[in-house]
């Protein structure tokens, strides 16, 4: 499941992610996400930081209060290239970080190893 506000993001996330393997949903309204992450119960996150009301980094901490969500991996992909929001980021749950922008096959690697922890 990917959460970015920015539907240019989401739309390449999803035809990428499809064109290698992966079933995709996404969700450009942060409020929503956790509505449609309860009713579909994705393998994996793929969220922004920098959205409007809840940001990424509360997204990421509702997720993981979620008691359908404690071990599902969570990828952070954002700008913020700076240490103190990475830290943030893996604080508030995150498995991994990566700042835009980024080969999109790193994504797929990244995605195919947390997966592989995961089962």
């Amino acid at each position: 499941m990917v959460v970015d506000d920015d539907k240019e993001f989401t739309t390449l996330y999803k035809e990428f992610l499809k064109m290698v393997g992966y079933e995709t949903i996404a969700e450009n309204q942060s409020s929503k996400a956790l509505e449609l992450a309860n009713a579909e119960k994705p393998d994996l996150f793929i969220l922004d930081l920098m959205m409007p009301e809840p940001d990424g980094f509360k997204l990421c901490r509702l997720l993981r209060a979620n008691f359908n969500f404690l071990r599902t991996p969570i990828i952070i992909v954002t700008a913020l290239n700076d240490e103190d929001s990475k830290v943030v980021a893996l604080g508030a749950g995150a498995n991994d970080y990566l700042t835009k922008p980024f080969h999109i096959d790193q994504l797929k690697l990244r995605i195919d190893l947390l997966l592989e922890r995961t089962r």
